[in-house]
């Protein structure tokens, strides 16, 4: 079942529940799946896409709650976060930093990182690798920690 699928079941279940929040948060993953398709007609998204999607859209809410956090408006960041917590439901489960870490470590190992020149070179390969199990500011940060 595709991410398409789910999300439009997921609305009709949340409709019949009228659970208002949730709702709203399925609605804005399915319109940034649907823009997706749109800009390349025809052609059906990766799963690859719709994670980087669906990351986008956790952050973005994110993001906003940190905002309302600092504007003493919790009532919005609230809101903000419970919406961040269901697009999460989506993604695949995000590995722990010292999973995160071994993993850095073999892939530092095959490609030959040995100094901060080589940082970029580790940082887009374990992009790659950790797609959607990773969020990117943690794996910067483990980052430069094993090459410093």
């Amino acid at each position: 079942m595709s991410l398409e699928e789910k999300i439009n079941a997921d609305i009709k279940l949340a409709m019949l529940a009228k659970e208002k929040e949730k709702l709203e948060a399925l609605r804005a993953v399915k319109s940034a799946v649907l823009l997706a398709k749109s800009e390349k007609i025809g052609v059906e998204i990766s799963e690859e896409i719709e994670l980087k999607l669906l990351q986008k859209l956790v952050k973005q809410r994110k993001d906003a709650a940190e905002i309302y956090k600092q504007q003493n408006r919790s009532d919005l960041a609230d809101s903000e976060l419970f919406q961040a917590d269901v697009i999460e439901y989506y993604l695949p489960d995000q590995l722990s930093p010292d999973e995160v870490r071994v993993v850095l470590k073999q892939i530092a190992s095959e490609i030959g990182v040995a100094s901060m020149k080589d940082m970029g070179k580790l940082i887009g390969a374990a992009s790659q690798k950790l797609a959607g199990r990773a969020d990117g500011k943690l794996i910067s940060t483990l980052v430069k920690e094993l090459l410093s």
